[in-house]
């Protein structure tokens, strides 16, 4: 049995402009180990899928569909104080986006760490600040960091902080949203290599959520791209960055220059994504897709197996 399965989800804002249907039927499973890599323009639904995991979509959204079983128990259907108490941070947690906002200004790295140890775990204040500290020494950080606040940490610090706050009840799921994002590529590089080290070290499994392939590329065994609200194309990493078969997979390759082999010509996606309030009809890709058809416009794709464990939601692929 998987670790994760998510089947049909749909999160969806209910905003006074407008329903935005942010997460529109997706569905994929997470194997004990393994690092799911989510990939996708700003707005497709990544972020809003991981807050959807732990169940705490931030209003005016709410889960209005589908399943999410995680560890064989749907926890959309657990009441709160159940999600407090037996889900969030110990089957699974997250290190949010943005590492300079999620700290607390106002308390120290050591307690912000230690709460959730004492909470959980029913531990005095001195054994959760010496479990701090150790979760700090197990990311790269110096002890001494347990007594400094949050602008006194640099950026890769911060991030290296909140990954440690991720693990402090060692969850069989870490959801990682854009966690080298504002960072140069050094501390891009610690961070990624951290993440491999306890993935081996743990055998957690990893939910990578980012706008960056290169990242995606260097961490993930398998790639879902989101476009839209909606998976487009999944597969092994091999697959999707060796054999693309959606159009929008395609053309987000050939945007990322290469490193190695024949120089070619970057490529841009014209257009821009869709209003999600009001998505257009058949494929939301279409308006910007050089290979439409007129069944685009009309129907949507589903998600058909081109090769195994490689799936494609792509007339180009499906049988009409």
């Amino acid at each position: 049995m998987p670790l994760l399965e998510v089947r049909d989800l749909r999160t969806y804002y209910f905003t006074v402009a407008g329903v935005v249907k942010a997460v529109d039927g997706v569905s994929f499973t997470l194997e004990r180990g393994e690092v799911l890599g989510l990939a996708g323009e700003s707005g497709s639904g990544k972020s809003t899928i991981g807050f959807s995991l732990i169940n705490l979509v931030p209003p005016p959204g709410r889960i209005v569909g589908g399943s999410i079983i995680l560890d064989g128990v749907d926890i959309t259907k657990m009441s709160e104080s159940e999600l407090r108490s037996k889900v969030r941070w110990k089957k699974v947690s997250m290190v949010f986006q943005g590492a300079m906002n999620a700290l607390t200004p106002v308390y120290t790295i050591g307690y912000q760490i230690a709460e959730p140890l004492m909470y959980h775990l029913g531990m005095t204040k001195r054994e959760a600040l010496e479990r701090a500290a150790e979760l700090l020494e197990m990311v790269g950080l110096h002890r001494t960091m347990l007594n400094r606040y949050p602008h006194q940490l640099s950026g890769g610090q911060k991030q290296r902080v909140m990954i440690a706050m991720a693990l402090a009840l060692e969850p069989p799921l870490v959801i990682a949203d854009e966690p080298t994002t504002a960072l140069d590529v050094v501390v891009q590089a610690q961070i990624l290599n951290l993440m491999k080290r306890l993935r081996r070290e743990k055998n957690m499994s990893i939910i990578m959520i980012s706008h960056d392939l290169s990242v995606i590329a260097e961490i993930a065994d398998r790639v879902g791209v989101m476009y839209a609200g909606k998976l487009v194309e999944l597969g092994t990493a091999e697959q999707v960055f060796n054999n693309p078969q959606h159009p929008y997979t395609r053309l987000l390759l050939k945007s990322i220059p290469k490193l190695r082999g024949p120089v070619d010509k970057l490529e841009y996606i014209p257009g821009t994504p869709p209003d999600l309030r009001n998505p257009p009809p058949g494929c939301r890709f279409h308006p910007r897709c050089p290979w439409r058809m007129d069944v685009c416009s009309r129907e949507e794709p589903p998600l058909v197996e081109v090769e195994d464990g490689h799936y494609v939601a792509c007339w180009l692929h499906a049988k009409r």
